[in-house]
């Protein structure tokens, strides 16, 4: 049986500006860089603009997460414990995390939420979170919808989140060590150096190429926009999109794409609703092949799947728009599937397999004008990575969000009266006296026109009602002032209403077990703090994080992508044998990582070979 429940729609923001409009383009939830400690170093905001970005999201009933999902060392811990407070009191709803330690800190009682480098991907793990305090859980990219569902059974109480779009880690979220053990930039202190999206060579034991200068770790973006109602009903409450880094023209078109598929799917069925208020209405049609992608995939959603990497190139490819016909000069045609415009991005890939690109100085129906003419070749297949003429909409003014209101005119014995009621039922009223004076005319379509003049306030007219006992006149002066006047009480009241949301004293010091008594390196330990969490709750012995005590006989990478599942040797799923002999290698430069297949766990993992 179906949970009716809100739902959330989280965007990402790298700054205050692209959070504004996150909230303007239809998010009921963003998550944001803390100053420091978040798993993007380079993504940290002031509190200051983090204040700024909650006075205006919550206007809205918009809920911001802040993302502090690094491990901490201990001489971290004050500066974090002291920052959290910070944050706490310029308005954040909750923290996203990482590291245990932060719960055994004298912090407020700011709602925890369990980033998926927690690695949340068995209903033990989300029920022991659950019951440690953690208000809402981050499940790992790669379940399917059957592992979803059994999550949601398990822990019927818990707010699960997925992510639903964007840029996937190859690794499993919070167990790769590939950056820091190569170059000692640790991807759990937001540093990775993403040496899963460089090309490498594929090589057996006896030193045979198997595959040659291909991006062989490189995953597609994820998009599960056909899938929302499936992972509502499977228990998912809450829908992310991927790309902290991410320009604005990409958050506020993927964010769009979304508020209409989730908003279609409300209209239909009335067990989900959304979790914020406010409607958001576009100038644009979004399309999520437009911004940043590396072709899509809906990953492990379905089972596994074959088509979810990108071995060709790690960057974004857009969209098909056609293939080459006609070379001619500085010049060429192409048969299309859309129109080319002026300032367009086309790429393509050339003889060498790698990905090419060139800017359209101009563009005469099908024939185009590049800035410099590329190395094409008729029937090549052209991509559009930027369009100029989309991103000249999204630069402007692309979105309104606006909160509905119905207004009431009356009259009284002394004067005239206005109440203002929004769709959550918070209700103002404001008088004037006025000496009434009977009009000639009737006053009812001038008082609805002045009345319904709400501009660029967050509220919108959804019906004006005017209650005289006579036609009086009434000077728009008068309507306009009283107009104003109760706009701003009921923001003042949206204010004060807001639901804040908080914790309860002592929540993480329960007796709830961890599911192992046992940790090792993975558990990323990296401060006494996080050691006394797991005492608590159980564990006997546990191994320090990989980033305080480096190794060399441990795997630097879990991955549920397989690569002999790509090349068709799957024990498990194929019936053909390799002809090459293991162990396989993967060479770039001077680096070679060992690859094991743990076909038990269904997994490969990565070893730095020397």
């Amino acid at each position: 049986m179906i949970t009716a429940r809100p739902i959330e729609l989280l965007a990402p923001a790298k700054d205050l500006h692209c959070g504004m409009e996150a909230v303007r383009h239809g998010a009921d939830a963003v998550y944001i860089g803390a100053p420091r400690f978040g798993a993007r170093a380079a993504a940290g905001n002031s509190i200051d603009d983090i204040r700024a970005l909650c006075d205006y999201a919550h206007l809205y009933d918009v809920r911001i997460y802040v993302a502090l999902n690094t491990l901490l060392k201990d001489d971290e811990l004050k500066d974090a414990e002291r920052m959290i407070r910070q944050l706490y009191d310029a308005g954040a709803d909750a923290l996203i995390i990482q590291d245990m330690g932060i719960t055994q800190l004298d912090i407020p009682p700011i709602p925890l939420h369990a980033s998926t480098q927690t690695d949340n991907r068995t209903p033990e793990k989300v029920e022991f979170l659950h019951r440690a305090g953690f208000t809402q859980i981050v499940l790992a990219r790669e379940l399917s919808l059957d592992r979803i569902g059994a999550i949601a059974e398990r822990v019927p109480d818990a707010t699960l989140e997925t992510f639903i779009h964007g840029a996937l880690c190859v690794s499993y979220s919070g167990r790769c060590y590939l950056s820091a053990a190569l170059c000692g930039r640790s991807a759990n202190r937001g540093e990775c150096a993403q040496y899963c999206r460089l090309p490498y060579t594929m090589v057996d034991a006896e030193g045979k190429t198997i595959v040659e200068n291909k991006h062989l770790l490189s995953l597609k973006d994820l998009n599960l926009s056909d899938d929302l109602e499936a992972l509502m009903r499977a228990g998912i409450s809450s829908f992310k999109i991927e790309g902290r880094l991410k320009e604005v023209s990409y958050v506020k078109n993927v964010t769009a794409w979304y508020r209409k598929k989730l908003d279609g799917i409300f209209a239909k069925n009335p067990a989900f609703y959304r979790s914020s208020t406010g409607h958001s209405s576009f100038t644009f049609e979004p399309r999520p092949e437009k911004s940043f992608n590396r072709r899509f995939t809906s990953y492990f959603l379905h089972g596994r799947d074959a088509d979810i990497a990108s071995f060709d190139t790690p960057k974004s490819i857009g969209e098909p728009v056609g293939v080459v016909k006609e070379l001619k000069g500085n010049s060429f045609t192409i048969a299309g599937l859309k129109p080319v415009h002026n300032g367009d991005g086309l790429v393509f890939f050339n003889a060498q397999g790698e990905l090419e690109g060139f800017r359209v100085n101009r563009s005469e129906t099908n024939r185009l004008f590049p800035q410099k003419m590329p190395a094409l070749k008729p029937k090549m297949p052209l991509f559009r990575n930027f369009d100029q003429d989309f991103e000249n909409k999204l630069a402007g003014l692309s979105a309104e969000r606006k909160i509905g209101v119905r207004m009431e005119w009356r009259d009284y014995p002394d004067g005239f009266g206005l109440t203002l009621t929004d769709e959550t039922d918070a209700r103002v009223t404001v008088a004037r006296p006025f000496i009434k004076e009977r009009a000639h005319k009737p006053q009812d379509d001038n008082i609805r026109a002045q009345l319904g003049k709400l501009g660029n306030t967050p509220f919108e007219a959804t019906d004006i009602a005017v209650d005289m006992a006579e036609h009086y006149f009434v000077p728009s002066s008068i309507l306009n002032e009283m107009r104003r006047e109760a706009v701003g009480k009921l923001l003042s009241v949206r204010r004060m209403r807001y639901r804040r949301r908080y914790v309860k004293s002592g929540v993480y010091d329960n007796d709830v077990k961890y599911p192992l008594q046992i940790l090792h390196y993975t558990e990323n330990i990296s401060n006494r703090m996080a050691e006394n969490f797991y005492k608590k709750h159980g564990v006997k012995t546990f191994e320090p994080a990989f980033e305080t005590a480096p190794r060399k006989d441990v795997p630097l990478m879990y991955t549920k992508h397989c690569l002999r599942y790509n090349m068709g040797w799957c024990p498990v799923h194929h019936q053909n044998k390799s002809p090459y002999k293991a162990p396989f290698f993967l060479v770039h430069k001077d680096k070679r990582l060992r690859l094991e297949f743990d076909c038990g766990k269904c997994r490969m993992l990565v070893w730095n070979a020397g």
